[in-house]
């Protein structure tokens, strides 16, 4: 049987913030966005079909619960929310809180180029993410 494993380029691209029920919570290491994606921990699930119904509803309180951290941490103008995977074909699943005043707005965020947290921006967007998403 196998077992859950991490896309390698999802591995790459993002920092662990937190392991929730069903998904890995991680942060796209692009400063421009605050940008979540959430990984449900199921094998060879490639689309949110793929899931079970109990995870399905799983995953949608999921998504909630990252949205509402970013919309309440960030004052968001506009959430993003998309499981693309044209790329990555692992089910995962972005949040991103948009503002009319960042580089990309009204475009999408999807295939631009990142720009990598400094260390102390990132230490802080973790710990901010991590107190409010991590269950107690």
């Amino acid at each position: 049987m196998k077992e859950f494993a991490l896309h390698p380029k999802l591995e790459a691209d993002t920092i662990d913030v937190a392991t929730l029920d069903l998904s890995l919570v991680r942060l796209m290491n692009d400063r421009r966005f605050p940008w979540l994606i959430l990984v449900p921990q199921r094998v060879d699930a490639v689309e949110i079909v793929d899931l079970e119904a109990e995870d399905r509803a799983t995953l949608i309180e999921e998504i909630a619960l990252v949205s509402n951290a970013l919309r309440e941490l960030f004052h968001a103008r506009k959430l993003n929310v998309a499981a693309i995977g044209n790329l990555v074909p692992q089910l995962h699943v972005h949040v991103v809180a948009r503002f009319e005043s960042d580089d990309e707005w009204p475009k999408p965020v999807w295939g631009t180029a990142p720009e990598p947290y400094r260390f102390d921006e990132l230490e802080r967007r973790l710990a901010s993410l991590r107190y409010r998403i991590t269950p107690t």
